[in-house]
Order: C-alpha cells, then structure tokens, then sequence
C-alpha cells in the first residue's frame, strides 16, 4: 500500500510517501510545497493546495496521514496554521483517500519509543527505516515521512482489530 504522510505548515508543508508490503517500508519520495509569506492568505492556501494535488496526482497513495498541530499561544499563527492543515486535509480527501490523523507525540512514540523525542531522533530513525534516505532533506520531508510511517504501523494494527472483529 502507498501511504502519503503530510507534515501541515502555512509556510512550508512537508510530504512525504513510502510503499509498504507487509512490514516492509520503502522509500518512494519525499519534499516540501512553500509559500509565499508575502503573499495574501488566499494566494498561500492556493499555493500549498495545488502542491499537494500534485504530489498526490503525480504518486496516486492509497492512504494518508496529516499530522494534527498543537495549539500555538499566539492565536493568530495557531489560526493560519489551522488553514494549511484544513488544506492538508482537503486535498487527499478530495482524491477519495481516508485521511488518518496522528499527534507529534504519537508519530514520535512509534518511530523512537518516546513521545518527547526531538527532530534529530526522528530524523534518525526515518533515515534508519528508510535506507538512502537523502540526509540533507529538509525536517518537514522527515517528519512527513515520519507521520506515514506511523501510519503503515498503525493502520496495520487497525485493519488486523477490525478483521478480528468480524
């Protein structure tokens, strides 16, 4: 299964996408969708929109994950933040994907084991995962790829309780 973790910020979003067959990961491609902080808020949220339909167009994932964001004490940036994630979250739901969200310290937890674990440690254990990884990728790729990662954990362990369900 195609899996695209998306890593929301208004002015970089980071995606990234990785192949899983059983608990195999593979590494299909990583990057960033940048906007403008001169421009208009409409023109920004255009921008990060038509990024990510590309990338989604361009690597057709079978699923997605968004990483939620915590609550900025400025509420003005925790605000346009929430834009960029409604667009992260609009795009692969757009394209018919279930979009699964996770906490950092979820995503964080299921890569290192700990849920305070910094962005080194992640980055760490995504390029441990995902061998030729490109070291010098931006952190919001990483965390990207983090977050899909979690997922194909995490989605493997729903899709198992439902069938046991059944």
């Amino acid at each position: 299964m195609r899996i695209i973790g998306i890593d929301p910020g208004l002015r970089i979003t980071g995606w990234g996408i990785i192949d899983t067959e059983g608990s195999r990961l593979t590494h299909v491609g990583h990057g960033v969708v940048t906007s403008d902080d001169k421009a208009a808020l409409s023109d920004r949220l255009r921008t990060l929109y038509d990024g990510l339909y590309e990338v989604v167009e361009r690597y057709q994932p079978a699923g997605a994950a968004v990483e939620q964001t915590f609550v900025n004490a400025n509420a003005m940036s925790a605000l346009k933040l929430g834009h960029a994630r409604a667009v992260a979250l609009l795009v692969p739901a757009q394209s018919g994907l279930v979009v699964a969200e996770y906490e950092p310290s979820l995503v964080k937890k299921a890569l290192t084991g700990s849920g305070r674990a910094d962005k080194a440690q992640v980055a760490a254990m995504v390029a441990r995962l995902l061998p030729g990884i490109d070291r010098d990728a931006r952190a919001d790729a990483y965390d990207a790829l983090a977050v899909a990662i979690c997922h194909a954990h995490h989605g493997g362990t729903r899709a198992g309780w439902t069938a046991r369900a059944r």
